[in-house]
């Protein structure tokens, strides 16, 4: 597998190596050695997918306390992801990440535990896997807007179709404190 670093520190865009002929093809979505040996010793406890139509935004969503570390890759169609540093205290904080993950590039995005996540869609279906280092926690649910012009993501959509929850997130400056997670080396 092919491993390449991002912007922030820590999130890695993952390449599988595809086997393929006439048949289809075979690739590992995930090997805990080789994985480990890239940096990410991530125990996955959750695994979930999710389907989503064009438009569709759904982020920028993390958890504090109990935060999740996320492996994520599409089995159908593509979406622009995104992970953005929200770690009080480290030298990114505010900045973000995006990548392409479709079928068709078979890439994995790992956003690893205090970055809020997202993505859109931006073929005309999506199916979204993501495996979680922490189980869903309802308390510890946060989010950050989409649209931060703090932040600034170049998201591929304008007028995204949103959830309530997501419409009315807080922008990052406007988080308490506490409320996000710590920086630590």
């Amino acid at each position: 597998m092919k491993v390449i670093e991002t912007t922030l520190p820590g999130a890695l865009v993952i390449e599988p190596q595809v086997f393929g002929d006439a048949r289809g093809y075979f690739y590992e979505s995930y090997n805990k050695a080789k994985y480990a040996e890239a940096g990410v010793t991530a125990a996955f406890v959750q695994s979930n997918v999710s389907r989503s139509a064009k438009g569709v935004l759904r982020g920028l969503h993390y958890q504090w306390p109990n935060p999740q570390g996320k492996l994520v890759s599409v089995l159908e169609g593509e979406v622009f992801d995104v992970a953005v540093d929200i770690r009080r205290g480290s030298p990114t904080f505010g900045r973000w990440a995006g990548v392409m993950l479709s079928a068709d590039n078979k890439r994995h995005f790992w956003i690893p535990e205090g970055f809020a996540h997202g993505f859109c869609v931006v073929s005309e279906f999506a199916t979204f896997a993501y495996q979680c280092t922490a189980l869903y926690d309802r308390e510890a649910d946060a989010g950050v807007r989409w649209n931060d012009p703090d932040i600034g993501i170049d998201w591929p959509i304008s007028q995204p179709l949103l959830s309530e929850k997501d419409e009315k997130a807080p922008l990052l400056k406007d988080v308490a404190q506490a409320r996000l997670p710590e920086f630590s080396r």
